[in-house]
């Protein structure tokens, strides 16, 4: 009888923890300085498309979402000390990042921009950019791009820990161009006062190599079962019509992309 009793707590006791691990929350690093994706309202609150997938997913999920700000170039190095369970902050999967984390499927994918003053002509970026002073958000794949063809072209490369920094510095004359997401170039920069007399400038940048094959949310290394989680996640609210319901709040085009 007593082995029946102990037996049977064990079952409860192991019941009881699995039932408060499924009860725990997600928690999700993220950087919350990069319009329209995440940014801070005026009271202070995180908002924007990625804290709105975020939440679209967790309540899909049916769990809670527990959000952490981190520096950008911080967020992979917390992610592996388990400051947080994942990061949600436009994160591009490429293969380099995937040495350290691995990554859910896609939720969008926009392609990079220069943008310098309005009715510079660049007609060959390398050529027509050295000598310049080009900022780019430290340890982003923008960063990456730009030391690798950029700078060995002879441009100056200047990192900044946030892409609203760099705006700042282009705005007063301190930079020559920045390399980044079109959509937070546009949102974040030439539609504000701040961004008049600036413009796009040649291409897109595209190079999987680089770029990878969109913003996706990285897990920690092996962490399977999270990443096809949220993956399925991510298909069903694409399916039931709550991504539509995101992107039609910050963008009149599809970001989730081809």
């Amino acid at each position: 009888m007593k082995k029946i009793v102990l037996l049977g707590a064990l079952a409860l006791s192991a019941f009881s923890a699995l039932v408060q691990a499924e009860d725990k929350p997600l928690r999700i690093g993220i950087e919350a300085a990069y319009p329209p994706f995440a940014y801070k309202t005026a009271e202070g609150n995180i908002t924007g498309f990625d804290y709105d997938i975020g939440q679209a997913l967790c309540e899909e999920m049916k769990v809670e979402c527990k959000w952490i700000e981190q520096e950008f170039d911080g967020l992979i190095p917390a992610l592996k000390v388990r400051k947080f369970d994942a990061v949600l902050s436009s994160m591009s999967i490429t293969e380099d990042r995937k040495k350290s984390v691995d990554f859910t499927g896609k939720y969008y994918a926009t392609p990079a921009k220069l943008a310098m003053k309005a009715g510079t002509e660049l007609k060959d970026p390398q050529a027509d950019l050295k000598g310049k002073k080009i900022g780019v958000q430290r340890s982003s794949v923008y960063d990456r791009y730009a030391t690798d063809v950029f700078a060995a072209a002879g441009a100056e490369i200047v990192r900044y820990s946030s892409q609203n920094e760099i705006f700042l510095d282009l705005a007063s004359g301190r930079l020559d161009a920045t390399l980044a997401d079109s959509v937070n170039i546009d949102d974040g920069f030439l539609k504000t006062d701040a961004g008049k007399g600036f413009a796009f400038v040649g291409p897109d940048f595209t190079d999987v190599k680089y770029f990878g094959e969109g913003q996706g949310i990285a897990v920690r290394k092996g962490d399977k079962a999270l990443a096809d989680k949220i993956s399925a996640a991510i298909l069903a609210i694409r399916a039931n019509g709550k991504y539509k319901a995101v992107q039609d709040k910050y963008f009149q085009f599809d970001v989730y992309g081809k």
